[in-house]
């Protein structure tokens, strides 16, 4: 087991988060859990994220939190409103965010942790 650390980006009671999270203590993997809701996010941490991931993937698109946007709000065109709206609405970020050596994952099932060397 490597002592690399591993960070998983979400919100408690997302129940994607929570597979995630059940999956990682199964496997005996330390991580830190860094909650939007309670640890707040940032532009620097969400221009990280779209360094290596898509916007078009990154924004849920198919979440309530989503829904609950206004037409404006959904016409994404360029980096920065993208980078706004997650600022503004956490919770439109597809969850759960894992960062392994540098690397972002992003949701889960059960094949895409397994191919990650934890």
């Amino acid at each position: 087991m490597s002592s690399k650390t591993v960070t998983l980006y979400g919100i408690k009671n997302c129940d994607t988060v929570k597979k995630a999270r059940q999956w990682l203590d199964k496997q005996a993997v330390p991580y830190s859990f860094h909650d939007f809701r309670k640890d707040g996010i940032n532009k620097t941490l969400v221009n990280d994220f779209l360094k290596q991931i898509d916007m078009e993937i990154l924004i849920n698109k198919r979440g309530t939190s989503w829904r609950k946007l206004t037409d404006k709000e959904k016409d994404i065109k360029t980096k920065n409103q993208a980078v706004k709206i997650m600022l503004e609405h956490p919770t439109v970020i597809k969850r759960p965010v894992l960062l392994k050596n540098k690397k972002y994952y992003i949701g889960f099932n059960d094949e895409l942790y397994k191919s990650i060397k934890f």
